[in-house]
């Protein structure tokens, strides 16, 4: 009997996801973000959520919505990015902000997927993503509330390293490009970014799918993650596989 782990909607996908939940987000600005997983997520209703992602969508689009909504307490993330509203909300002490160096974040979540507690990096050595005191919640009249605690730093190959803690969060939202029925995943060019880590990172992770296949049509050596990492999968039409926005265009005139 094979597996069929495809939902009717994307609204049935997040149904069960309730307020105070952490969720792990794929896609970097808004490159293989979960668009329709997120929209989706806003309609339901869910708050208080803790967003773990490379940054928080940008004004007016992706994880953005849900932060102009206020459902947001808390994200982990390694930029505040194009985000206007992001960026006021945590200088007014709205929102705690967790940042993290990019590719520790990408670790942690991974790490946090396959079972490790814990590791070791030198990224952050020698600054206060080592020693504490980085903020991460303002008050409102722009003091810190709350600030990072100083890491274990460790010589280990003749080199001074951090301790960083892995994620792993209740639930996680992602994007691929073909998805099989069993969940396994393959994701186009540059829109793979942060997306296996964070479906890693998830207890129950949906991915809506550009495209969905019979389980064998997707080559072993194509699957960029295992279907065992993948609880949902919600199938999108055509119309909706084919947005995919960017955060700026930039163009100069042609020159005769």
């Amino acid at each position: 009997m094979t597996l069929n782990k495809v939902v009717g909607s994307a609204d049935e996908a997040v149904q069960d996801i309730p307020d105070g939940s952490s969720i792990a987000v794929g896609g970097f600005g808004l490159a293989g973000i979960p668009w329709f997983l997120i929209e989706a997520l806003l309609d339901q209703g869910a708050k208080d959520l803790t967003i773990v992602s490379n940054n928080c969508g940008v004004d007016g689009a992706g994880l953005g919505l849900l932060l102009e909504a206020r459902r947001i307490s808390k994200v982990i993330a390694s930029y505040i990015g194009e985000n206007k509203e992001f960026g006021r909300q945590f200088l007014s002490g709205e929102v705690t902000v967790e940042l993290t160096p990019q590719g520790t974040l990408a670790e942690r979540m991974r790490s946090g997927g396959s079972g490790i507690g814990a590791f070791f990096t030198p990224t952050g050595v020698g600054t206060l993503v080592a020693e504490g005191g980085l903020p991460w919640r303002y008050n409102a009249d722009g003091t810190i509330a709350e600030a990072s605690a100083p890491k274990e730093v460790r010589e280990i190959g003749g080199r001074q390293m951090v301790l960083e803690e892995s994620i792993v969060t209740d639930f996680a939202l992602v994007r691929a490009a073909v998805v099989d029925r069993a969940g396994n995943c393959r994701f186009h060019a540059a829109a793979q970014n942060f997306n296996p880590p964070a479906a890693m990172a998830g207890r129950i992770t949906v991915v809506e799918a550009e495209k969905v296949v019979d389980v064998g049509e997707i080559a072993p050596d194509d699957i960029h993650l295992p279907g065992i990492f993948v609880q949902k999968v919600v199938e999108l039409t055509p119309e909706q596989a084919a947005r995919k926005e960017i955060e700026q265009r930039t163009t100069r005139e042609r020159t005769s």
